[in-house]
Parts: structure tokens; sequence; C-alpha cells
């Protein structure tokens, strides 16, 4: 079956988190006091996610995602369901330009296997429940995040016990990402999403110095990632929509990284095996359009030109013009366009009001009416 038959990525499209409702908020609060169970947390989300399917065919939108109203975080939650991988909490969270976030982190208990009993099954399902299937995408974090995770500071120290060389524990990672990527399949995912801010560290040239790594070292790193992420995505359905998402960060309209994609395009651009990708060009931060050179015939790209860390809404003939300087690497057909990220990566959500959250939403319509005369296709 011919993957074009999806029509995805959309003109118009989103990276898929959005601002948590209060009802959520202070339902996850009275959970975390033990003042109500599981269940009843459980039906406040499903009540949530079933008014912002709602909101999101009423927008206009051609995907649908449940937010991720479930998860604190856009990819710790995912990695605490694999087996062999648990939570805990480090002295200090990840800093972010000005701020710092909670400090929960993922560690090895054990050897990574696939969990047949991952929460991310029974949310698609729930989502299968409302929308047809061929309209949901499924985000997930990438397996190269997973890995950049475990070996975090001292999580590192973790892996020792379990596995006698790396070599082992990509194999593991691989393994555990295709088995959860073919049950979700199974289950009736048709497009699915790889969240990874991974290639920040290569674009950034002050994380080089904070890791202690020079340029062949780093060199190694981005072919380690590489190699996860192809190796997850390998011999998969014909049908399967495989895309990727690539930020520098996104925590509380804050960011961690910053440099054009230019060190990562002979590998991630012109390598990773996906069918589309996502990448964040909303402001000075991730550099100019002429890395997409490195973008194979055919591969399309969803440029993050709205930015979801703020309210104030951009001009509309701006980000026309700027589509267009982006055509000059790539196909005009062969562009789409959204948010930079997500409108809540984390529980804490950026800092602009729902109602900027849907404008937002509304002038990447009115752009891809203007500039492709559709936005669904």
């Amino acid at each position: 079956m011919s993957k074009n038959i999806l029509n995805a990525p959309f003109r118009a499209d989103i990276v898929g988190s959005f601002l948590r409702p209060e009802e959520i908020k202070v339902a996850r609060v009275k959970f975390a006091k033990g003042d109500i169970t599981s269940e009843e947390l459980k039906q406040v989300e499903d009540k949530c996610i079933a008014e912002l399917i709602e909101k999101q065919k009423k927008a206009g939108l051609q995907v649908i995602t449940d937010g991720e109203f479930r998860r604190s975080y856009w990819h710790l939650d995912f990695f605490w369901g694999l087996n062999g991988v648990e939570h805990t909490v480090k002295e200090q969270g990840y800093l972010f330009h000005g701020e710092e976030t909670r400090p929960d982190s993922a560690w090895l208990v054990d050897q990574i296997r696939y969990n047949p009993n991952h929460p991310v099954f029974e949310e698609f399902t729930f989502l299968t429940q409302l929308v047809d299937a061929k309209h949901i995408r499924q985000s997930i974090p990438a397996p190269a995040q997973l890995y950049a995770e475990l070996v975090r500071e001292d999580n590192a120290a973790k892996i020792d016990r379990y596995y006698a060389d790396h070599e082992a524990l990509y194999e593991d990672i691989i393994q555990a990402y295709r088995e959860t990527i073919l049950q979700l399949y199974a289950l009736g995912c048709r497009h699915l999403k790889l969240d990874d801010c991974t290639w920040g560290f290569f674009v950034d040239t002050s994380y080089a110095e904070i890791l202690n790594l020079d340029q062949s070292a780093l060199d190694a790193l981005q072919q380690v990632y590489l190699r996860l992420n192809n190796g997850a995505i390998a011999d998969l359905p014909e049908d399967l929509i495989v895309t990727t998402h690539v930020c520098r960060g996104n925590y509380h309209s804050t960011w961690a990284m910053a440099g054009g994609y230019e060190p990562v395009g002979n590998t991630l651009l012109a390598n990773e095996h996906v069918d589309a990708f996502f990448l964040e060009f909303d402001d000075e931060r991730a550099g100019d359009f002429e890395p997409l050179r490195f973008l194979p015939e055919g591969k399309k790209v969803v440029l993050g030109l709205v930015t979801s860390k703020s309210g104030e809404l951009e001009e509309k003939e701006s980000i026309i013009s700027r589509i267009h300087e982006a055509s000059q690497y790539v196909p005009l057909e062969q562009i789409y366009l959204s948010p930079q990220c997500g409108f809540a990566s984390t529980e804490e959500g950026n800092i602009l009001t729902e109602e900027a959250q849907w404008q937002k939403i509304q002038l990447i319509n009115d752009i891809t009416e203007t500039v492709w005369g559709q936005t669904s296709k």
C-alpha cells in the first residue's frame, strides 16, 4: 500500500502537545496528594481529551492528537513505561536558558525490554474510540533520546550493571522500540512521530565543551544516534508514515540549545530514514535554510516557523516570505507548515493563553491557504 494515500504530513500541521486545561492540573495535584484515585484522574483526562479532539476538528486540523494530556513530560513518561527503565530524581534538572526543569530522569534497573502493557497502547486505543485512526498521530520520543537519557551524568553507571558493552544496549533499545511500534501499528496507528532533541547537542558548540567531546567523538555519537533511530524504524509496514520532530528544547517558553542544522546535515537530514522532518525555524537560534539542501530528493519538510513559546502572533506576510526563502532549497510542494514545537512539551506548558494557542493554528491555516490553496494535503 502506498504511503501517499494518508496525505501526511499536512500543509497545516502541528507538533502535537497542547496547553493542559486547569481541570487536569487540579486533578493531578489531587492525585499526587492521594485525594483521588488513578481511575478518577483518568476520567478527568478522558473528558478533557474528548473536548480537545472537538477543538482540533473545529480548528480545521486534519491530524488529531491527545495533546499529551496524560503525560508529565514529552519523553520521560514513555521511557518509564519500558521494562528495565525506572523513574529517578536527580540533584539537578535540565538547564534551559534562564530556567531549570524539574529534576526527573530515567535510568536502568534491568536490561531494556518491550513492555506489552506500556501505557502508550491504552492512550492510542482511547483515541481510536473517538476518531478514525487514519487521522491520529502518535508521538513518542526517539530511540536516540532514550540513549541520551541513559548516559546522562550518573545514570551511565547503571548501564555497566546490566550490559557488558554498549553494543548490546543499542540492540535492546532498537528491539524494544520496534516491538512497541509494531504493536501500535497492530492497534491501527498509521502515523508515528519520533520527537528528538538529541541533535541539538551537535549544533550548539557549548554542549561539546560541557560534555568534553572532541570532533571525532561528536561524529561518532551522531552515528550512534542515527543507528538507533534508523534501526527502530527499519522494515516497517509500507503504510506506516514515520516522521521526526527536531528542536532545541521547549520548556515553559524557554530553550536549551542554539545553532543551525549544518553540523547535522550529512547525518540527520541526509540519512535518517523518515518520511518527513518537522524542523524548528521560529527564530535565529535555528540558523538559516541552507542546510535543507542535504534533504534527499522527494523528502518532505514541515517548517516550524510559528512559535509556540509566545502568544504574540506572527506577521502573515513575513512567514510567507520565509516559506518562499526555504523553497530555494526544497521544492514548494514538499514544504509544510507548523509551530516549531508543541504548546506544552511538559505539563507546565508555555507562557501563552489557550486563545493565543488556537489563534496560532488559525494563522497557519490562513497561510497555507494563501501559499498552496489548501490546508489538508
